[in-house]
């Protein structure tokens, strides 16, 4: 019989001791966001324009009733000189740190058509960079500056990081009529969401109303003020006590009231149609043929 010696020496020699190249750790994919079920009553609300209202009467009647809202910011008009009626930076601020969205809205307001595209990077990096300069997120949602749009500004909202963007009610309801349609999540182009009521000074609470039934299952009302009051564009001025009345209504029925950054809870903004433009002439087609 061999000693124990030997035996671990024999061992050794017919059976080395071979060093083992520790595994990878396995981790698993990550997962998808979960969304959330859409309320049946949901309601994006959304102020543009920086009007100086937005501060002194929508903040104040938004926090009595817990809503949510997005307040688009542009230099434009006559905002740098003009604080009687448009937003001051630190106005801006506060809103942030009250918890509503800051978005951008180019900062000369500038209309978005074919020719103009070339020029609108740098007109929401402008807004991104004061944006900062004050504590605030770099934005995450965009108007079209007096609602107009083209389908090659798209890619240049992606690359600024914008994951929703707001429309107005056109091309499927003339401008002149206020009105618009609901939006349908993974129907529309995020970035080409559509108003559901634009609200102008002949607007009363039936008007509201009326927008608000288009709603309904699998659909989100976005609703689009400016001044409230606005005093350098009457055209789209909403009185303080009509709209005080509106969001009264609004939370007597119960809406759910968000910003356009909440809609992520609801919609995946990555989810997009191959032709934008494609649901746009379905809605028209099918008014014509009423």
């Amino acid at each position: 019989m061999l000693s124990r010696p030997l035996r671990r020496g024999l061992a050794a020699l017919l059976f080395p001791v071979v060093a083992l190249a520790t595994p990878a750790p396995i981790t698993a994919a990550p997962l998808a966001p979960t969304l959330a079920p859409l309320p049946d009553k949901l309601v994006v609300l959304t102020f543009d324009d920086s009007s100086a209202s937005h501060h002194a009467v929508a903040r104040p009647v938004l926090k009595r009733h817990g809503f949510g809202a997005t307040f688009f910011i542009t230099e434009g008009f006559t905002f740098k000189t003009n604080k009687r009626d448009y937003l001051t930076w630190e106005q801006i601020a506060e809103l942030h740190r009250d918890g509503f969205e800051i978005g951008n809205h180019s900062r000369d307001h500038l209309g978005i058509t074919e020719k103009t595209v070339p020029r609108l990077a740098e007109q929401l990096t402008a807004i991104a960079d004061r944006c900062r300069e004050h504590g605030i997120p770099a934005p995450v949602s965009f108007a079209w500056p007096g609602n107009r749009f083209h389908v090659s500004a798209l890619p240049v909202l992606a690359a600024a990081g914008i994951r929703f963007a707001r429309r107005g009610g056109e091309p499927e309801v003339p401008y002149a009529v206020g009105g618009g349609v609901a939006y349908e999540p993974h129907v529309d182009h995020p970035l080409l969401i559509p108003t559901t009521g634009d609200a102008r000074p002949t607007w009363s609470l039936d008007d509201v109303k009326k927008a608000v039934a288009r709603g309904g299952p699998g659909k989100v009302i976005v609703l689009q003020f400016h001044g409230v009051p606005d005093g350098e564009h009457p055209w789209v001025n909403t009185p303080r006590e009509r709209f005080e009345d509106y969001m009264a209504w609004l939370a007597a029925e119960k809406f759910t009231v968000i910003a356009m950054r909440d809609l992520a809870r609801y919609v995946d903004p990555s989810v997009a149609p191959a032709d934008p433009l494609a649901v746009m002439e379905r809605r028209k087609a099918a008014a014509s043929a009423r």
